[in-house]
């Protein structure tokens, strides 16, 4: 098991115009939602959100709070609004490492731990690795320290043409499924660091082969696998994704538990018998 500290996200930066109003005619437009439809989820009235959104009323901490809540704006952004509106956040950011996220830190751990012998490790909303089980540690063999220390990102890991990128068989494929998932997290989360990272790692050279004008290898599985050489042999996952329901501090917000699952008997077997 390896834990790292988390370094929080960038705060995103603000559209044209000042106040909470172009915040949230902003979120608005992204979700594609009505100033009359949000009016009837939020329990309002089509003319006071034109209001508010225009700077001409200023809305009430609860009703920022219920806009945000129902224009699905992730946390840290909700602190964003309320700041923008003249009121102080709602959300604590409670460093990992704080005694406060003891309880927190313990059960991740005891989760991937749990899942070994298969790979298993928990993120943060810039894809750093903050804890890491045994069967990432076997995917990480041979991966130079450079890219191990001191904070380790799962996206330089799974790309950079030291990092695994080699011996990913399909990684025209994964490749693609990382960077599309990437810009999903953009245009969520509005991320300085997050697109630095994308520019980063969508301009790493593809190894030698990826790009020779073969066609991709046929995908016959529930799910796009990750196929991924391990010692001579080739190791399929498929990968989950898990988020906290309802969270109410910023860093456990923006924490991720991915799991990767064996996507055939054989992987399945070949862990077990490491582990055994």
């Amino acid at each position: 098991m390896t834990t790292v500290a988390a370094g929080p996200a960038a705060s995103p930066p603000a559209p044209d115009g000042k106040g909470v109003g172009p915040l949230l005619r902003a979120w608005r437009e992204r979700r594609r939602v009505s100033q009359l439809e949000l009016a009837l989820r939020a329990d309002s009235s089509a003319r006071h959100i034109s209001f508010v959104e225009t700077g001409r009323s200023r809305p009430s901490e609860e009703m920022v709070l219920r806009l945000a809540e129902h224009l699905e704006v992730p946390v840290r952004e909700r602190n964003a609004l309320l700041l923008a509106a003249g009121y102080a956040p709602h959300y604590p950011e409670t460093p990992l490492d704080d005694p406060a996220l003891d309880a927190l830190r313990d059960g991740m751990e005891r989760l991937i731990q749990g899942y070994e012998p298969y790979p298993a490790l928990v993120l943060d909303a810039t894809y750093t690795v903050v804890a890491a089980n045994r069967g990432i540690a076997m995917l990480l063999e041979g991966v130079p320290e450079s890219l191990l220390a001191p904070a380790p990102n799962a996206m330089r890991l799974t790309l950079h043409p030291e990092g695994l990128a080699p011996r990913i068989r399909n990684l025209r494929e994964w490749r693609g499924h990382l960077l599309e998932q990437m810009q999903r997290q953009i245009a969520l989360h509005r991320s300085d660091a997050l697109r630095e990272l994308y520019e980063e790692v969508a301009g790493y050279p593809a190894p030698a082969g990826m790009d020779d004008g073969q066609p991709a290898e046929p995908v016959a599985w529930f799910a796009l696998p990750m196929r991924i050489e391990h010692q001579g042999r080739v190791l399929s996952f498929v990968s989950s994704i898990s988020t906290f329901n309802t969270p109410m501090d910023v860093t456990v917000a923006e924490l991720a538990i991915e799991t990767f699952l064996p996507a055939d008997p054989a992987t399945s077997k070949y862990l077990h018998s490491l582990a055994s």
